[in-house]
């Protein structure tokens, strides 16, 4: 047997991080297995499932490396098929049509609730004669649900799970205006794409209890199933928007890389030691099914700024220069032309090794592209004293004479400066820090200045000695 998975979303304009998250394990568990991995929109909502929607959803996975192995399948262009089968188990006197109105069914449910049952649909057409139906009238197809016995279901991460049937109804397949329900669309689109395991938020369980029901009465093979907990927020309620970000488009903007989003989700429901830091090659040849609990998550957003970190340290200095200078280029008085991109690529060592987040990096390379004059913060303005200014009208004059200007040079100048000076180099560092950056933290002095370049550097103190 071929591993077949899919990812099954509906277009609403955002991508969950909940949705991502099983879209990521169905990858990794075909993937892993040697199968493959689908990708089906659920888009028959036609007023919430706008291009704009599928873009998105598109847009999310491709940042997050998760392709599918086939075209996609768009559930509204198989409308027909769907409704095929109902006919077909119409046919075969597995469905029926039900001509109950809208009035029948709600004092159907007002009934069954004063009596102490569940709201649930009474099977008033089921066994009655087709010759009983008035003529002309709308009608739904319902499916005939077992009533006796129970259903079992053997899930791969919550184990043995079983429902009476006594406890489900005859279930609407066929809307009156014709169209397929979403439970026997979901089923026929996994059928006939041979999906072998449908891995899922556990918000679905009980649609696979009904969805069972078609499996059986088509004669089909039930996939496997493999139901996820859910991801709450850190207090272990519902994840909303007072949690914070929620959407992978959210973490995008808020400077996350895919590579930390993925390996973060990866290890919100599943373990496998003390493993944290994980390649993709590593997260494939790892990641399987046994590896998941049964809890629902806690998303903790302090340890997905630490794994951003680390994969920010381990991230190619190109790349991520060139989503800086895409950042840079939306601020005011900033330049992005071809000098401040190497500017900014000579000093990424030193810049990525103290952020947390894309964002944090554009905001600390951003002085590499200002104008004189610069603006200071309240630390760097405190540093900028009279006295000090003076003694950087002659650190200036020490770093002009520097041939050539690299890096031992500087070095050499800024110790030889302070101890004729009788300062300590902090003393002579942090001033000049402040005059070229505006701020009292960047990189190394040393990098920072020859990012800068001699000609920056001498006009930045010149511009802090003249005030």
């Amino acid at each position: 047997m071929t591993v077949r998975t899919r990812f099954a979303p509906s277009p609403t304009g955002l991508l969950h991080i909940g949705n991502a998250r099983a879209a990521l394990f169905n990858f990794l568990y075909a993937r892993h297995h040697g199968g493959k991995f689908l990708l089906r929109v659920e888009d028959t909502d036609r007023e919430r499932s706008t291009q704009k929607a599928v873009d998105v959803l598109f847009d999310g996975l491709a940042w997050m490396g998760i392709q599918s192995d086939e075209e996609p399948v768009f559930q509204s262009t198989r409308q027909e098929r769907h409704a095929q089968v109902a006919h077909e188990l119409l046919e075969r006197g597995l469905a029926y049509r039900c001509y109950c109105t809208a009035e029948e069914l709600k004092e159907m449910r007002e009934t069954a609730m004063a009596e102490g049952r569940p709201p649930r649909y009474n099977g008033m057409w089921r066994d009655r004669d087709p010759a009983d139906a008035p003529k002309d009238t709308p009608h739904t197809v319902r499916i005939k649900a077992p009533r006796e016995g129970e259903t079992v279901l053997h899930d791969l991460v919550q184990g043995e799970v079983r429902v009476a049937n006594a406890e489900m109804d005859d279930m609407i397949i066929l809307r009156a205006d014709g169209t397929p329900v979403y439970q026997l669309a979901v089923v026929v689109d996994d059928h006939d794409m041979d999906i072998t395991h449908v891995i899922r938020g556990d918000d679905h369980l009980t649609n696979t209890f009904r969805q069972a029901m078609i499996y059986r009465a088509m004669g089909w093979d039930l996939p496997k199933f493999a139901h996820l907990p859910l991801i709450h927020g850190p207090d272990g309620a519902k994840l909303s928007k007072r949690h914070g970000a929620q959407s992978v488009v959210e973490f995008r903007e808020m400077g996350y890389l895919p590579e930390a989003l993925n390996n973060y989700l990866l290890r919100l429901g599943w373990g496998h030691g003390d493993a944290e830091i994980l390649s993709r090659e590593e997260q494939i040849r790892l990641f399987d099914l046994d590896g998941v609990g049964r809890s629902p998550s806690r998303m903790d957003y302090a340890k997905l700024l630490h794994i951003n970190g680390v994969w920010m340290r381990q991230a190619d200095d190109a790349r991520l220069t060139d989503d800086v200078m895409d950042r840079l280029s939306q601020m005011d008085g900033v330049s992005t032309d071809d000098a401040m991109r190497a500017r900014v690529l000579r000093l990424m060592p030193g810049l990525k090794e103290r952020a947390k987040t894309l964002v944090e990096l554009a905001d600390s390379a951003a002085f590499l592209g200002r104008s004189i004059p610069l603006s200071f913060d309240a630390k760097a303005q405190k540093l900028l004293t009279p006295e000090n200014r003076a003694m950087l009208a002659r650190l200036g004059a020490a770093l002009g004479a520097l041939a050539p200007f690299d890096g031992p040079g500087i070095d050499a100048t800024l110790r030889q400066f302070a101890e004729e000076n009788e300062l300590k180099l902090g003393k002579v560092a942090q001033p000049l820090r402040a005059a070229v950056t505006g701020s009292s933290m960047s990189p190394g002095i040393d990098d920072t200045l020859l990012a800068l370049g001699r000609d920056e550097v001498l006009a930045r103190i010149k511009a802090v000695a003249d005030e």
